[in-house]
């Protein structure tokens, strides 16, 4: 495959999960070719480069005379998504725990007090947006520490689909930011104690309550 090719491959598969996360593109939607042509602006030949590819990661399914179906929300999905999450967050927080620097676990700290105190005060749309990106980009970077691309790509479309989950009924709430940052404090406090087994348990009750804020609402 030529490098434009690919890249313009990558471009749609970009598009797309935006489109996906932003909820212009539904789960258990389903679409044409000449559809997502439209929805992303990428051309005909880089959505057919794309498509096993989205197929391959779960995200969208052939159904035969109907076209291309989105990935939908049930009650396997949420539990496999995150056993997922649960399994590659205990590795890594696990080597996180021993190899990160004082300076990054620092700064992970002073982060989560900064957000914690001002949601205490309130919770305002823009710390609302801060806290669920610093979510995310906490438990980026504690997988992306691995330094492994096969298990971050893995990491990676299983996150799409969790934060899609999120999107259709687990996304932080407001109320939610305090207790959400609390659930983070026992893991960044057994981080920078280099407590390991305290620290892959607190990620599994962190996780825990994600996954039973989800199941609430099958």
């Amino acid at each position: 495959m030529s490098e434009p090719v690919a890249r313009q491959r990558d471009h749609a598969y970009s598009s797309f999960t935006d489109k996906l996360l932003s909820r212009d593109i539904q789960p258990g939607q389903f679409v044409s070719q000449r559809e997502l042509v439209e929805l992303t602006g990428m051309p005909l030949g880089a959505i057919r480069e794309m498509i096993p590819r989205l197929e391959a990661d779960g995200l969208i399914r052939t159904s035969p005379k109907r076209g291309l179906q989105i990935l939908s929300i049930d009650l396997d999905l949420i539990r496999n998504a995150f056993q997922l999450r649960r399994i590659i967050e205990a590795e890594a927080f696990a080597g996180f725990c021993r190899t990160a620097q004082p300076d990054d676990l620092a700064r992970i700290a002073r982060e989560h007090a900064e957000i914690r105190e001002e949601a205490a005060g309130a919770v305002t749309p823009d710390v609302l947006d801060r806290a669920q990106r610093m979510d995310w980009a906490f438990h980026d970077h504690v997988v992306d520490h691995m330094q492994n691309r096969i298990v971050s790509d893995i990491y990676r479309v299983n996150s799409i689909k969790i934060r899609l989950i999120r999107n259709e009924n687990t996304r932080m709430l407001p109320e939610l930011v305090v207790s959400v940052m609390d659930e983070h404090m026992p893991i960044v406090d057994a981080l920078i104690a280099r407590d390991e087994a305290a620290t892959i348990a607190a990620v599994q009750a962190h996780i825990n309550s994600a996954r039973s804020r989800a199941l609430e609402f099958e």
